[in-house]
């Protein structure tokens, strides 16, 4: 008699192809490491107050479940709504292009998975418009 049962197949979350929390928070770090830093981010900067820490983990703990990790976010807030907390900001066009510039920047710096790296861009691209509340 064969085995027949089918077993499940493999799959592998972005968090996971990332590197796991090291790789987020690799990820994070040079993100606002490149919004504190890159004077074409200024505006997106000027945003987020003097100390960028608690934004950074705020911001880790939201892609740790976003990306298929743990969800720490949720753990401690409860369910995300992600343009509620930026309402209170206004967020254009420019403002927009800065967060996706200083993310592109870390999706390059950042060692992940290379088949992961364009599509993970196109959704941080669908957030950065998901939250642009001026035209």
């Amino acid at each position: 008699m064969s085995d027949t049962t089918e077993r499940p197949a493999t799959t592998t979350s972005p968090y996971q192809r990332i590197g796991g929390e090291a790789g987020l928070h690799r990820l994070v770090d040079a993100f606002y490491r490149i919004m504190d830093t890159d004077l074409r981010a200024a505006e997106i900067r000027a945003m987020h107050g003097p100390d960028l820490n608690r934004v950074n983990q705020g911001v880790f703990e939201w892609l740790s479940g976003w990306l298929g990790g743990p969800p720490i976010y949720i753990a401690r807030k409860g369910t995300p709504c992600l343009t509620s907390p930026h309402r209170a900001y206004a967020i254009g066009e420019t403002a927009r292009d800065q967060w996706m510039l200083c993310m592109r920047q870390a999706l390059a710096e950042v060692e992940m998975d290379p088949t992961l790296r364009a599509p993970l861009e196109q959704a941080f691209e669908r957030l950065a418009g998901m939250v642009q509340n001026r035209r």
